[in-house]
C-alpha cells in the first residue's frame, strides 16, 4: 500500500530485478567510463585569468607571431642576506655563468647582471617560452641545483622568474587529485559514520557518490574535448569537493526520507519509491539551481571561471543521476538491516516529531519578532569587516608556503628595480619607437626603458621593454601600466603593452566585469528557480535575500579572519565571485528541503505549524549535510594556495551559518512572522486553513 495514494511512486523504477539491474548497469558503465583512458584539454596557469580578448592578451599573440617573446629568462639570484658580496662570490657568479649556459635554449646566453648596491647579483638563463608547462620542472630543476651547488659559506643562490613561478604553481597540484580525494573521503565517512551511528549503512552512500566523482572527472575530461573551456588543477579540486559535498547531500536528504517511509511501510521498495517521489522534487530543483548558477560563469570573461562553471556543471549532473537512479537502487539491495543497531520498523514513531529540532521549532516560532530582530542582527555584525575589504593578490602572495621563486622575487625587488624580471612590452609600428619611448620613459614608475635590440624589431613593428619600479602585481604597477597604456596610445592609438603586469591588471578588470554581470544573473536563476518551485514571490525574495546575508556575513567574518589569524594580505580576485556562487547556490539547497517540506505540511495545518513541523522532520538531516559540505569544502585547505583556502573558508564558515542560523532559525522566525503571506501569492495565502486556527 503506498502513503498518500502516492500515484506517482508507482512509477519509481525499484524492484527487487529492477534496483539489481539498475546497480549492475551502474557498475559496468562506471568501470568502462573510468578505463576510457580519456585525458582532458589542460589550459596553461599562467593565463588561466586572461581573457583572450585583454590587450595583454593581444600583445603577446603579436610578440609570438613577429618572433620576438621566444624566450623567458629564469633568474638565478645570488645575495647574502643583506652583507656585502665578497671578491670570491663575484668570481664564483662569474663561473656560474659557464656552468648555467648549457641549461639555456639553443642560441641564447646566460648572462650575470650585479646589483648597484654590492648586495646581489643574478644569472639569466633564456628557456623557450613555448616549452610545456609540465615540460618547464626540468631544467629549473637543473638550474636551481647547479646555481646552489659549492656556493661559498654565507652566499644564497634562489631561481625565480616567470618559469621558476609556473614550476611552483604547478607543484602545488603535483598528487593533489590523490590528496583531495583521500582527504575528502575520510571526512565524508567519518561524518556519515557519526550520522547514521552505523558499523555499514554509510558505506553504501560514500561508495557511490566516490565513484560518482570519478565519473564526473572523466565527463569533465571528455567534455572538454568537445566544448570551449579547459582543465586545470584548480576546476579540478573545486570540482571534486562539489561532486563529494552536493551528492552526500542528496544522498543524506533521500536515505533521511527512506527512513521515515520504512516506519509506514512493510516493503523496502514501497518505501524507498514513496521515499523518491517525495524528496526527488526537491533534489532536482536544489542541484538545477546549483547547475544553471555554474553555467552562468560560462558568460565570464575570465578562462579559469569558465572551467569552475562547466566542469562544477558537469560534474554536479553526475552525482544527481548516481543520487536518484544509483543510490535507491543500490540501498534497497541490502534491507532494513543495513541500518542495524537503529533498524526502523512499521509502526514506530518518527523520533524527528519530538526530538531537538522540534523543540527549536517551538521556541523559534512563539517568539518570531525577537528571533528574527536577533538573527538579522548577528548577521549585520559579522558583514562589518566588509567594510576593509581589499582584493587581488600579487604573484609573490598566491602561496600559504614560501616557495624558491617568490624568495627570489623578494631579493630582485630587494636590490634590483621591482619589474627587471618581469619587465612591461610597448609593441609600437617602427616609425612611432622613438617617440613612444620617450613617452614611456617619462611615465611616474618606470625606472627605465630598455633600448630595442635588433631582434626586438620584425615586421615593422618594435617591442620597448619597460622596468618598472612597483613590485610585480601590486596597485602601482597596476597603476604605472594603465599610464603606460595612455602615454603610449596618445602617441600611436594602435600601440599594445603586455608583459606580466599588464596581464594581472587584465585579468582584474575581467574579474570585475564578470563580478558586475555574473552575481545577478545567479541572484537571478536562483529567484526563478525559487519562484517555479513555491509558486510564492514573498517566499522567494526572503529566501534569496537569506542567502545574499548569509554570504555577506561569512565573507565578512572571513575578512577578519583572514587578516588577524592568517595573515592574508588581500583576498584573491576571483574568491568573491566564486564564494558568492557556492554559498548562495548551495545555500539556497537547504532552504528549498524545508520549505518544499513547508509547503506540503501547509496544506494541512497553518504556517507556523507547517514551518514547526518542515524544521522537526528535516533539522536533523540538513544539519548534518550543512556540517558536511562545510567539511569537504574546508578541505580545499590541504593545498597551500591561497585561493582554494580562501574559498574553502568563506564557503565552508556560510554553510555552518546557513545550517545553524538562518535556515534553523532565521527563516523559521521570518516564516511565521508572515504566516499565509509567505505564500503569496499561491494558493496556499488563501487557504482554508488560516494562520492560528
Amino acid at each position: 500500500m503506498f502513503t498518500n495514494g502516492n500515484k506517482a511512486s508507482r512509477r519509481v523504477p525499484i524492484g527487487r530485478w529492477t534496483s539489481r539491474a539498475v546497480v549492475l548497469v551502474a557498475i559496468v558503465f562506471s568501470v568502462l567510463a573510468l578505463g576510457a583512458g580519456i585525458t582532458g584539454d589542460e589550459s596553461d596557469n599562467a593565463a588561466a585569468n586572461l581573457p583572450d580578448s585583454a590587450e595583454s592578451a593581444r600583445a603577446g599573440v603579436l610578440q609570438e607571431s613577429l618572433g620576438t617573446s621566444e624566450f623567458t629568462p629564469v633568474f638565478a639570484v645570488f645575495d647574502r642576506d643583506g652583507e656585502k658580496l665578497t671578491a670570491q662570490d663575484r668570481e664564483v657568479v662569474g663561473a656560474k655563468v659557464a656552468e648555467l649556459q648549457p641549461l639555456a635554449a639553443e642560441g641564447q646566453q646566460a648572462f650575470p647582471v650585479f646589483a648597484e648596491d654590492g648586495e646581489a647579483a643574478f644569472v639569466g638563463v633564456p628557456l623557450r617560452t613555448d616549452t610545456p608547462e609540465d615540460e618547464l620542472e626540468e631544467p629549473v630543476t637543473a638550474i636551481r641545483e647547479a646555481a646552489s651547488a659549492d656556493l661559498p659559506d654565507g652566499l644564497r643562490a634562489r631561481a625565480t622568474g616567470g618559469p621558476a613561478f609556473t614550476v611552483d604553481l604547478s607543484k602545488v597540484f603535483d598528487g593533489a587529485d590523490v590528496r583531495l580525494l583521500i582527504t575528502t573521503a575520510c571526512v565524508v565517512a567519518l561524518l556519515l559514520l557519526l550520522t547514521y551511528r552505523s558499523p555499514w549503512l554509510w558505506l553504501v552512500p560514500l561508495s557511490v557518490v566516490g565513484v560518482a566523482d570519478q565519473v564526473a572527472a572523466t565527463a569533465v575530461d571528455a567534455a572538454s574535448r568537445v566544448f570551449p573551456f579547459s582543465v586545470d588543477g584548480q576546476s579540478t579540486g573545486i570540482t571534486s569537493v562539489l561532486v563529494f559535498g552536493a551528492g552526500t547531500n542528496y544522498a543524506l536528504l533521500l536515505i533521511a526520507r527512506y527512513r521515515e517511509e520504512l516506519r509506514r511501510e512493510e516493503s523496502r521498495y514501497d518505501a524507498m519509491r514513496v521515499a523518491w517521489s517525495q524528496a526527488a522534487p526537491a533534489i532536482l530543483a536544489s542541484s538545477g539551481t546549483v547547475v544553471l548558477a555554474l553555467l552562468c560563469l560560462g558568460f565570464a570573461d575570465s578562462p579559469s571561471s569558465r572551467n569552475i562553471g562547466y566542469g562544477g556543471a558537469i560534474g554536479i549532473v553526475v552525482a544527481v543521476l548516481y543520487a536518484l537512479v544509483v543510490l535507491p537502487a543500490a540501498m534497497t539491495l541490502f534491507g532494513r538491516r543495513l541500518f542495524w543497531p537503529f533498524v526502523p520498523h512499521v509502526g514506530q514513531d518518527d523520533p524527528t516529531r519530538t526530538g531537538f529540532w522540534s523543540k527549536v521549532a517551538a521556541g523559534v516560532t512563539r517568539r518570531p519578532v525577537l528571533v528574527s530582530v536577533a538573527g538579522l542582527l548577528a548577521l549585520v555584525v559579522l558583514a562589518l569587516p566588509l567594510s576593509g575589504l581589499t582584493t587581488g593578490l600579487s604573484q609573490t602572495e598566491q602561496f600559504r608556503a614560501t616557495p624558491e621563486s617568490v624568495t627570489g622575487q623578494e631579493v630582485l625587488a630587494e636590490h634590483f628595480p621591482a619589474g627587471a624580471s618581469q619587465p612591461t612590452s610597448v609593441l609600437v609600428p617602427d616609425a612611432a619607437a622613438d617617440d613612444v619611448r620617450r613617452a614611456v620613459a617619462g611615465v611616474d614608475g618606470v625606472d627605465r626603458v630598455e633600448p630595442p635590440k635588433p631582434e626586438d624589431s620584425a615586421e615593422g613593428t618594435t617591442v620597448l621593454s619597460a622596468v618598472l619600479s612597483a613590485d610585480p602585481g601590486s596597485e602601482r604597477a597596476f597603476s604605472t601600466v594603465e599610464a603606460i597604456r595612455d602615454a603610449a596610445k596618445d602617441v600611436d592609438p594602435d600601440a599594445l603593452v603586455g608583459g606580466p603586469d599588464a596581464q594581472s591588471l587584465d585579468a582584474q578588470t575581467a574579474t570585475d566585469r564578470d563580478q558586475a554581470l555574473i552575481i545577478p544573473m545567479i541572484l537571478g536563476v536562483v529567484l526563478l528557480v525559487l519562484l517555479v518551485l513555491l509558486r510564492s514571490i514573498v517566499a522567494a525574495v526572503v529566501l534569496v535575500l537569506t542567502v545574499v546575508a548569509t554570504f555577506a556575513a561569512s565573507l565578512g567574518a572571513s575578512w577578519w579572519a583572514f587578516t588577524h589569524w592568517f595573515d592574508f594580505p588581500a583576498l584573491d580576485l576571483s574568491v568573491p565571485l566564486l564564494s558568492f556562487l557556492f554559498l548562495v547556490a548551495l545555500g539556497v539547497d537547504y532552504n528549498i528541503f524545508l520549505t518544499t517540506r513547508a509547503k506540503e505540511e501547509a496544506a494541512q495545518h497553518d504556517t507556523k505549524r507547517a514551518i514547526s513541523v518542515a524544521l522537526a522532520v528535516t533539522g536533523g538531516v540538513i544539519t548534518s549535510a550543512g556540517i558536511l559540505l562545510a567539511a569537504v569544502f574546508t578541505v580545499l585547505g590541504v593545498l597551500p594556495l591561497i585561493v582554494l583556502t580562501q574559498v574553502g573558508v568563506i564557503v565552508g564558515f556560510g554553510v555552518l551559518l546557513d545550517t545553524l542560523l538562518v535556515r534553523s532559525v532565521l527563516v523559521p522566525a521570518l516564516v511565521a512572522l508572515l504566516g499565509r503571506r509567505f505564500w503569496w501569492p499561491g494558493a496556499l495565502s488563501r487557504d482554508e486553513v488560516r494562520d492560528g486556527q
